[in-house]
């Protein structure tokens, strides 16, 4: 059949299995939002207040659901909206399609009006990108841009279609789309090694990353830990991969993982990492990490391997399909001994002590006592977003939905629409700093204008309080811009945009508003008002090594 190429489009997205797109109409994209018109009985498109709200809602969508996320915008400007959020996505590895509008064939590269290379602009943080310059390639192209978003490590492609692409016509047929294989071959030999490795451990040690989730390897990962008897820690991508409510969990590793964690893969013999990539706030000072340490790698991309921290053995491939082989060769030993060392490193999770005052974690273990531990959880960025990773226990995959490569302020609130739109009926909230929470705040609108019940919860300390802790401890207390005495009423501004706010000042005020929160079927932003100087603990101080860990400000001056 003879179709348009706005129509084409919107065909090979529902070839795709596309039912919601996140974006924000302009003249570049007329046509599209046209045939999106016309379809509107088969794809949702949600209009959010900006494109980088598109973007993270797309983002939010990919990883509460595992399917890819699809966000559409105009050219120039609009495209441009869209990089921090593709950014994002690339850097935490998260299938992603980008779909913009551009000028006119006959008018590129003659700065026409809101013209722009986005293909250019976007090419170090795509996995690929496409500019279409004949409708006849423009089915192929789309197909094509989600299969690499799909295949071997996720990640996000751009589609940039110039107006005219839309309007003009051809052949149409339709294709039904299979499944992503993805390709493992592994030998016997490299496998065999792997196991040799960890039978000869006496202190075999798992650290485990986002790629596990991806992968949808949990179930693996879990019968890997009990069979050989290792603790396992997490990065902060990896939460909900292993459980964090399981005996053999030390917490996360890193500049802010817990004393049990860090010291234990100091003490290791071998450390077997598992779709995690040693990222620098998971290694800090690299010639001191895991010294005691054999190095086996397991991961889906070959250029992680040796990368930051060399491996004495590694396979590349899925990661599902090789645990998978490992676990069918794994043969028992007592590590009764490494284990007993291990728990008697394995401090509590730092509790939530408040002396009368509010603090981060009286809030956080009562939203998970509330919701059993079945929310979805996002965040912003800053200590907001590390005291999250520390007091609620995530024990399955993608319930926490944060920027961890790119470190992406303002990220949470449109997350949390696209987690909320991919799982309806799951309770989302999102974990805020007010100095995050400000950038996308206009986000709000959306959430209310589509009925979705996202409960904000802002850690209001008035100041920017990763910078400002950072400024605390190793600055002299020189405090520039990171305090943030403003006049902003976030309850009022809740309900300026038609949600519902509450103030939250004191401890035992905690359950009654989260439970008021949560009987609501709509938006709700709580203002919690916490210290200031309320600091993220542990943390391995700059230059220093995983075993330098420190649990509070006594510790700085004794280092």
């Amino acid at each position: 059949m003879r179709l348009t190429g706005a129509d084409i489009l919107i065909e090979c997205l529902l070839e795709q299995g596309v039912d919601t797109i996140f974006g924000f109409p302009g003249g570049a994209v007329l046509n599209i939002y046209d045939s999106l018109y016309k379809y509107r009985d088969r794809i949702k498109h949600y209009l959010t207040s900006h494109e980088q709200g598109a973007a993270h809602a797309a983002d939010g969508y990919a990883r509460a659901s595992g399917k890819v996320g699809v966000c559409l915008a105009t050219s120039g400007p609009g495209a441009t909206n869209l990089v921090t959020g593709i950014a994002t996505a690339y850097m935490d590895s998260i299938p992603l399609v980008a779909i913009t509008g551009n000028v006119a064939l006959n008018l590129i590269g003659k700065d026409s009006f809101q013209e722009v290379d986005i293909t250019g602009i976007t090419m170090p943080i795509t996995k690929h990108n496409f500019m279409v310059k004949r409708v006849e390639d423009l089915a192929d192209i789309v197909r094509r841009a989600f299969q690499i978003a799909r295949e071997g490590r996720p990640g996000p492609v751009l589609i940039d279609i110039p107006k005219d692409i839309t309007v003009h016509e051809c052949e149409y047929e339709p294709r039904v789309i299979g499944p992503i294989e993805h390709k493992t071959v592994v030998t016997n030999g490299a496998i065999e090694k792997a196991l040799a490795l960890i039978h000869d451990a006496e202190k075999p040690m798992i650290y485990a990353g986002g790629g596990v989730i991806a992968a949808d390897a949990a179930a693996e990962l879990y019968e890997l830990a009990e069979k050989i008897n290792a603790p396992v820690t997490l990065s902060l991508m990896g939460m909900g991969a292993f459980p964090a409510t399981h005996e053999l969990y030390t917490g996360m590793i890193g500049m802010h993982g817990t004393k049990a964690s860090n010291l234990a893969v100091t003490q290791c013999d071998l450390l077997i990492a598992v779709g995690a990539r040693f990222s620098d706030r998971v290694v800090s000072k690299v010639e001191r990490f895991a010294p005691k340490a054999k190095i086996l790698h397991i991961d889906i991309d070959e250029a992680e391997i040796n990368k930051n921290v060399r491996a004495a053995h590694y396979i590349v491939g899925d990661v599902k399909a090789v645990l998978a082989k490992l676990n069918q060769g794994i043969r028992a030993k007592d590590r009764t001994p490494w284990l007993n060392q291990v728990m008697a490193l394995k401090a509590q999770k730092p509790r939530a002590e408040h002396n009368g005052r509010l603090t981060p974690g009286c809030v956080l273990e009562k939203i998970y006592e509330l919701t059993g531990g079945e929310a979805i959880i996002t965040t912003e960025v800053g200590q907001h977003q590390i005291w999250t990773a520390q007091y609620y226990k995530f024990t399955r995959p993608r319930t926490l939905i944060t920027s961890g490569g790119l470190g992406t302020m303002g990220f949470g609130l449109g997350a949390a629409i696209g987690a909320s739109v991919a799982l309806p009926g799951k309770r989302v909230f999102n974990i805020a700093g007010d100095g995050s929470f400000r950038m996308n705040l206009n986000e709000l609108a959306t959430a209310v204008e589509y009925k979705l019940p996202v409960i904000v919860v802002i850690m209001n300390n008035h100041a920017l309080g990763m910078v400002r802790q950072w400024q605390s401890l190793f600055y002299d207390s020189r405090y520039s811009q990171t305090t943030l005495d403003r006049q902003t009423d976030f309850v009022k501004v809740a309900e300026a945009f038609g949600a519902v706010g509450f103030n939250l000042t004191a401890p035992e005020e905690v359950e009654k508003v989260l439970k008021e929160a949560l009987a609501l079927d709509r938006p709700v932003v709580i203002n919690c008002e916490i210290d200031r100087d309320h600091k993220v603990w542990p943390m391995v101080p700059p230059g220093a090594a995983l075993e330098d860990v420190i649990v509070d400000e006594s510790d700085l001056v004794k280092n």
